[in-house]
């Protein structure tokens, strides 16, 4: 089975409440630039990023970590605001009739993690579209006033070529695994990805600031809910056809 993390609404694993490891409050804040030999154009709505961060509860809605969505974790929980009102209105107005979807297309996405599959990325795997985490013993960094701790992501392609990803994280801030980055078991504050033919691109915590989060920041925004399994099914047949029938281009979005 392939260690790959994404969100999956029809994926769901359970698992035992977690104590809190963590009481740290705040926001911590990130500028992505390009570090490469090779000069990249970064876009403005990537370039600047934040995740605020309550205990075992972390927010963000930026675009680097959410691509578009918010999401919202606890523990080991994560939800996503993912929201298809507009491509839902744009392919109506332009004439396609969702036969089988008859929502307004806001929907939580709720993954729950396992927290010994997440320990099991520290086992080394070399298999073909697998990775797992080294955590180097004895090499510090300070990052925005914190004291970080090195990791080296090892990943393989499909063809079994390995790429070494090097990340910093801060052990006192978030959720004893963080699931926004597929369980590190704690806060990266700065890590690097390398693009090949000397690009590559850094994101660094340029502040991490105390406070100034509270409860309500971790609300579910109104108007989602949680889909059942017929209507993703739904949805997703739905805009199958779109795209089949040319409403849609090749990237399945309007």
């Amino acid at each position: 089975m392939k260690k790959v993390f994404a969100l999956a609404a029809a994926l769901l694993l359970t698992v035992g409440a977690m104590s809190a490891q963590n009481t740290f409050k705040g926001i911590v804040k990130y500028k992505m630039e390009s570090t490469g030999t090779t000069a990249m154009q970064i876009p403005e709505q990537i370039a600047t990023a934040e995740i605020k961060v309550m205990g075992e509860r972390m927010y963000t809605k930026s675009l680097l970590f959410g691509q578009g969505s918010e999401i919202f974790v606890n523990g080991l929980k994560q939800t996503q605001c993912v929201d298809y009102s507009n491509a839902i209105i744009g392919l109506t107005a332009r004439g396609f009739e969702f036969e089988n979807y008859k929502g307004d297309g806001k929907f939580l996405l709720e993954q729950t993690y396992n927290a010994s599959t997440l320990d099991s990325l520290e086992i080394k795997d070399t298999e073909p579209g697998h990775f797992y985490f080294e955590y180097v013993d004895g090499e510090t960094k300070e990052i925005a006033g914190q004291t970080c701790y090195k990791l080296i992501q090892h990943y393989y392609s499909e063809e079994g070529n390995e790429t070494q990803f090097v990340m910093w994280y801060a052990k006192n801030i978030g959720p004893a695994y963080n699931v926004i980055f597929e369980g590190v078991k704690g806060m990266p504050l700065e890590y690097t990805m390398n693009l090949g033919e000397g690009r590559a691109i850094t994101c660094t915590a340029i502040e991490v600031v105390s406070g100034k989060v509270k409860d309500v920041d971790f609300l579910f925004p109104d108007g989602y809910k949680k889909p059942t399994k017929e209507e993703l099914e739904a949805f997703a047949t739905d805009m199958q056809d779109a795209k089949e029938m040319g409403y849609l281009g090749d990237g399945g979005e309007e």
